[in-house]
């Protein structure tokens, strides 16, 4: 509902989630105590295991520091609460206006990457043994090295992983993609939709 000059005319859609971000955090300090998350920490509410990740509802993804190929299967390690925007300007004002389409909290047993965790659910109900595991990382491109794979595969075969709702890109920082989430919210254990 806020009429923001800072905004007006900006396009960066990392410039506009700080902003976002930086007034939910200033208005939760104003009612609650709380340990802050920063850069160092790498997520917004450490002591909770949530990262606040914010995106236009034209492109809907972020980006998000890569630990290991395992995220991509058993998930980031962390919750989401994710914020889906429609930014508008008004050139009489010049203020720009976020319009909170979505918010959407994702639990971390869900931020797994969707075909990667469908496909291996998929080779173990098939009765997959520890070569078509790796032979399915080998087909993903899942950055890792061969015994890391292993290991993987031993873990994926021992706990198989739930089913996450993320599309999880390779680079050298994960390309989070969140159309499934919104699509999803509500309807799935463990995505939840707040707005």
């Amino acid at each position: 509902m806020h009429e923001e000059p800072k905004l007006f005319g900006v396009t960066d859609g990392k410039a506009i989630g700080t902003h976002l971000e930086a007034k939910f955090q200033h208005s939760l300090h104003e009612k609650y105590a709380y340990d802050r998350g920063n850069a160092a920490k790498g997520i917004d509410f450490p002591s909770l295991d949530v990262d606040i990740k914010v995106t236009s509802i034209r492109q809907p993804q972020s980006s998000c520091p890569f630990r290991s190929a395992r995220q991509k299967v058993f998930g980031l390690g962390y919750s989401l609460l994710v914020f889906v925007y429609d930014k508008h300007d008004d050139e009489k004002s010049r203020t720009g206006r976020l319009g909170i389409l979505h918010t959407v909290f994702v639990e971390k047993s869900r931020t797994a990457d969707f075909q990667t965790t469908t496909g291996l659910r998929r080779l173990i109900d098939n009765g997959a043994n520890k070569d078509d595991i790796l032979a399915f990382f080998e087909e993903r491109m899942l950055p890792m090295d061969a015994i890391e794979a292993g290991h993987l595969a031993d873990e994926v075969l021992r706990t198989p992983p739930v089913i996450g709702y993320l599309t999880v890109s390779n680079a050298l920082q994960w390309r989070l993609q969140y159309s499934r989430v919104i699509e999803q919210a509500g309807s799935v254990e463990g995505i939840l939709r707040l707005q």
